[in-house]
């Protein structure tokens, strides 16, 4: 049976590829399920410090959810479809979006609805100039429902995001820059080694120091600034007691002292 997500580990670096490249690579349940079982074997895997997510094939990223596994939950009602359609895509987002290890879109295609979500929800974003993102959801007369009504508006801002989600347009990797929504735009063929770079350039500091920034990002987004304040008060308390921030402190005063 085909692999629904490849996984490759290079220098601490895990790859995770979506494989279904037949289908523009959609989200069907068990995609979706085998991904989360993998990113949970990573996030307990000391030597694995980053996530580059990507998809099969020279079209898609993801076109989004599996349409024809979609419409059967929707016949079967909704809570069928909110139990096995949308509660699992947004386990999935929410997961990507809390997880304590830097994890890096690098969107090669298309990245429709769900696929767009996944890219909102992660760390870090790289397009490929051959990307095009749109949320096109409304053309089912529906909104998104892995996430992309919360997260879309906190990158771009409602109007903008209001315009994209109530059209259902695509738009191509520049916008998708202007918006927030991916950090670069590169060559196509550029587009791993740019991945590649970024989560070298990552992690090279602290794996905890890491986590703790992650985390109160991920936390106190969407809380009051008082409340995201504590989180992050609370993540430099972890920080405090461990050799990281010691050696950290050590080698700068060391640099200072040496006028380098």
């Amino acid at each position: 049976m085909t692999e629904l997500v490849l996984e490759e580990v290079r220098g601490g670096i895990a790859v995770l590829t979506l494989n279904r490249p037949e289908k523009l690579n959609a989200l069907n349940y068990a995609l979706i399920d085998r991904l989360l079982v993998i990113l949970d074997a990573i996030e307990a895997d000391a030597s694995i410090r980053a996530v580059i997510l990507t998809g099969a094939g020279e079209r898609a990223f993801s076109a989004g959810a599996d349409i024809q596994q979609f419409s059967a939950s929707v016949a079967a009602g909704a809570d069928i479809a909110l139990r096995d359609f949308v509660m699992r895509g947004q386990r999935l987002t929410a997961r990507l979006e809390a997880f304590s290890k830097p994890v890096i879109a690098a969107v090669n295609g298309i990245a429709f609805g769900g696929g767009c979500e996944i890219t909102e929800a992660v760390s870090l974003a790289i397009a490929s100039d051959r990307a095009l993102f749109a949320k096109p959801e409304i053309n089912l007369a529906m909104p998104p429902t892995f996430g992309g009504t919360q997260r879309l508006p906190r990158l771009a801002g409602r109007k903008r995001a209001l315009e994209l989600l109530l059209t259902g347009g695509w738009f191509p990797p520049p916008r998708a820059l202007e918006l927030g929504l991916v950090n670069q735009v590169v060559r196509h063929e550029e587009l791993m080694p740019a991945a590649f770079d970024l989560a070298r350039r990552i992690v090279t500091h602290s794996p905890a120091a890491i986590a703790a920034i992650l985390t109160a990002v991920a936390r106190g987004l969407n809380q009051p600034i008082a409340e995201g304040l504590q989180v992050e008060a609370d993540q430099f308390a972890r920080m405090a007691p461990t050799a990281d921030l010691r050696g950290g402190l050590d080698a700068w005063m060391e640099r200072k002292g040496s006028g380098s």
